[in-house]
């Protein structure tokens, strides 16, 4: 007897997720599977709150709209047979006019404007290249990849991919307008 494969919709998953067996797992929804993903180690934790820190004060300073981070769930792809993606962020932003001033305690039913995320030794390239073109054919305008052992910035747009290192700046672009910051400062000396 061959059993056929069962996926799930964001709105399954968000269930699961709220599980008590979940509640110290970080878990996506992949194409309606749902993935467990490794728990970031203490540098990764550093570098996302050194970034989250500048972004998010940033965002507020400037009144540009909402910053999130620890892994909020966006709704990347949606399928007449559940099989939806939700992928969690380090960081994500959305502009003001895209999203109410106070977000629901649920997943998010859009693609955030920028997306960070900054990569584990547990990371495969090809789940992260994975979630890159999610992400893009979702709608969402830049992507930053931030690789702590290479203390770089890979930005990924719809145009292609530009590597930034430690002496470079990387700006908010059109996403965020005015918004600097040296990619050597993202890491711990």
């Amino acid at each position: 007897m061959v059993l056929e494969k069962q996926f799930i919709s964001a709105e399954a998953y968000f269930e699961i997720a709220g599980l008590p067996e979940y509640e110290d797992r970080r878990i996506e929804l992949v194409e309606g599977v749902v993935v467990e993903m490794s728990k970031p180690g203490g540098k990764h934790g550093q570098i996302a709150m050194r970034l989250s820190v500048r972004i998010g004060s940033y965002v507020e300073a400037n009144n540009l709209g909402i910053a999130t981070t620890g892994d909020t769930g966006f709704v990347v792809e949606r399928s007449d047979i559940g099989r939806d993606t939700v992928r969690g962020l380090d960081i994500a932003f959305m502009k003001k006019g895209r999203v109410p001033d106070e977000l629901p305690d649920s997943l998010l039913y859009l693609a955030p404007d920028l997306a960070v995320e900054v990569i584990s030794p547990s990371n495969k390239a090809s789940d992260i290249e994975k979630k890159i073109q999610q992400l893009l054919n979702a709608g969402t305008s830049v992507i930053w990849i931030v690789y702590p052992d290479l203390r770089t910035v890979t930005i990924h747009t719809a145009d292609g991919a530009t590597t930034l290192f430690e002496t470079d700046t990387l700006t908010g672009g059109d996403v965020l307008p005015g918004f600097e910051l040296r990619v050597g400062d993202i890491f711990p000396p």
